[in-house]
């Protein structure tokens, strides 16, 4: 299931994004950088894809080539990624 990062709504989306697209509830962009599969706040440029170029504006559309609107599932696995023992200590000494 795919949500808008923007309003929280569910999404009926069965094909590629386009960048010119927006979310029917709030209007919203729905090709930008905090939609998408790769992006990591924390990860250099905040993507975890190495060949992507930097986008300074994450909640506007952009022309990146490697976008993949991001699932439910895998924002939660994300999440939970943030409970490991590494993070807890990272957190302990405020790394």
């Amino acid at each position: 299931m795919k949500r808008c990062r923007a309003c929280g709504k569910e999404l009926q989306i069965e094909r590629k994004v386009g960048r010119s697209e927006n979310c029917p509830h709030c209007g919203a962009d729905l090709h930008g950088c905090l939609n998408c599969t790769f992006y990591s706040p924390g990860a250099y440029n905040d993507c975890r894809e190495p060949q992507a170029e930097r986008v300074v504006e994450k909640k506007r559309s952009n022309f990146c080539d490697y976008f993949v609107y991001s699932d439910d599932a895998v924002r939660k696995g994300q999440a939970a990624k943030k409970d490991d023992p590494r993070s807890r200590l990272n957190a302990l000494f405020k790394k």
